[in-house]
């Protein structure tokens, strides 16, 4: 039985004991948050997508500490889960490593890429394993998708477009910029994320967007530009007006098929090939279900993580810099 502790107990650290609490293979013995109704489950913070950040947990068995270094020192801990605000990443993280602990952290994987450069060096010198927990390099209906690039399943891969809009979740982490880097680094680095993950490095990006409800970017549309693909399109934001619902989807063009997912569909994704249209089965479960207990398998056997090595998640924000540099300049940035 792995022992978990959790630190940061908002809507992802909510999410992340919604998850642990259905396995078997890992007991959560402690939560730390600063914030006293938090570590003891009297509050929940919600999620965007239905099924996250449920709430409802008995917080009663739990060690609490307030603060998140005095449970990295608990000798009891196995795996130490970070859902701490951006800038907290590298020295929380950087800590339990070098207790000897296994770490997940919540995405991005640190604040700038080279914060990210730094854990994953110390990462590569520690006993404990290290993963960044990027969702959607395992969501239902993406995992479908890499593999179909993978396998050539419909041939190249002609076009890529995704999606993922919403209104401001608000808060005072949310609304400062400084802290969680805007939309571009906190929402759109999942879709910069999985598409350096089915394709690669992009030879360099050509990026617009605009600041509205921070200092930093909250609306961008990125061009990824690829040799052997002719478009790679991804829009990013949560510039919407309030009320406006969350948005995730893609659609892709291969030679020989169109696949389209829709969060909101009621076929959630969407295989139109020889003029026929067909609804793709998918398993049950969200990303983060099946990214923890993917990570709960890595440790009990000793393999890495292959699915996010530390250093590919150091790459997904040196391309969302990378972005932000376009939009300064107004010129394509070079990789």
């Amino acid at each position: 039985m792995i022992k978990v502790g959790v630190v940061g107990i908002g809507m992802m650290g909510s999410t992340h004991l919604d998850v642990y609490q259905k396995l078997n293979t890992a007991k959560v013995v402690a939560v730390a948050d600063l914030i006293k109704e938090r570590r003891e489950g009297r509050t929940t913070a919600a999620g965007n997508i239905e099924g996250q950040s449920q709430g409802g947990k008995d917080f009663s068995s739990f060690r609490k500490y307030e603060d998140g270094m005095d449970l990295i020192a608990d000798p009891d801990i196995d795996l130490i889960d970070i859902c701490l605000p951006t800038p907290r990443h590298l020295p929380y993280a950087v800590a339990a490593l070098k207790a000897g602990k296994h770490v997940l952290v919540e995405k991005p994987f640190a604040r700038t890429a080279r914060e990210g450069e730094i854990l994953a060096r110390v990462a590569s010198e520690s006993k404990g394993m290290l993963m960044c927990a990027m969702c959607m390099r395992f969501w239902p209906g993406w995992n479908w998708l890499k593999k179909c690039v993978d396998e050539q399943r419909f041939g190249q891969v002609l076009a890529a477009q995704f999606r993922r809009v919403s209104s401001h979740p608000g808060g005072p982490f949310y609304s400062d910029g400084d802290a969680c880097g805007g939309a571009i680094l906190d929402l759109h680095i999942h879709d910069t994320d999985f598409i350096q993950y089915c394709f690669g490095r992009p030879r360099s990006v050509t990026s617009y967007g605009y600041s509205h409800q921070t200092t930093h970017i909250d609306h961008v549309v990125t061009h990824y530009e690829y040799d052997n693909i002719p478009l790679v399109v991804a829009e990013g934001g949560w510039a919407m007006q309030a009320g406006t619902p969350f948005q995730m989807q893609y659609t892709i063009n291969f030679e020989e098929a169109t696949a389209v997912f829709d969060l909101a569909a009621e076929n959630t994704l969407t295989l139109l090939q020889k003029g026929e249209r067909q609804a793709v089965d998918l398993p049950g479960g969200l990303g983060y279900d099946h990214e923890i207990q993917y990570f709960l398998e890595c440790i009990a056997s000793g393999e890495k993580p292959e699915v996010v090595l530390p250093e590919s998640a150091v790459t997904s924000v040196e391309i969302v810099e990378a972005e932000l540099e376009s939009i300064r300049t107004g010129k394509t940035v070079e990789l």
